[in-house]
C-alpha cells in the first residue's frame, strides 16, 4: 500500500517538491555559505520523493554522533529556524490541515505533518526508508 501512495504523491506534485529540494540543495553548496544547511535539504528532497513507509530519526540514533547531531547542529537548527524553517513548517502544517479535514486526505496529511517537522528542524536527521 506505500509503494502505491507514494507513486500518486509522486504523480501530483512530489517530484515538484521533490526537484525543488534538490535545486535548494544545490544553490546551499554554490552559496558556500550555505553547504551546512546543504544535507538537510538534500534530507527533505529525498523524504519528499518516498514519504510513505518512510521514518525521520535523529543521527545519533542511526549512526552515532557527529558534527550535526551536538551543539553545532543545534545552533544551525535555530539558524534555519529563525530563517526559514517556522514558515516551511507552516506550510506543511496547513496543507496537512486541507488534507486532514476529509477521511481520503488523512494519509496525505500525515505525510505532511512529517514534512513540517523534518523542516522545522532539520539539521542531524536521517531518513530511514522501508
Amino acid at each position: 500500500m506505500n509503494f502505491i501512495l507514494n507513486i500518486l504523491w509522486l504523480i501530483f506534485g512530489g517530484w515538484v517538491t521533490a526537484t525543488s529540494w534538490f535545486l535548494t540543495a544545490f544553490f546551499m553548496l554554490i552559496s558556500i555559505v550555505g553547504i551546512p544547511w546543504a544535507r538537510a535539504a538534500f534530507n527533505i528532497g529525498l523524504l519528499n520523493l518516498w514519504p510513505f513507509g518512510s521514518k525521520v530519526l535523529s543521527r545519533q540514533q542511526t549512526t552515532g554522533p557527529d558534527i550535526g547531531t551536538g551543539i553545532l547542529g543545534t545552533i544551525g537548527n535555530i539558524l534555519w529556524i529563525l530563517c526559514c524553517g517556522w514558515w516551511l513548517a507552516l506550510v506543511h502544517l496547513f496543507w496537512g490541515l486541507v488534507f486532514g479535514i476529509t477521511i481520503i486526505g488523512i494519509p496525505i496529511a500525515k505525510q505532511h505533518l512529517k514534512l513540517a517537522k523534518i523542516s522545522f528542524a532539520p539539521i542531524g536527521k536521517a531518513i530511514l526508508f522501508s
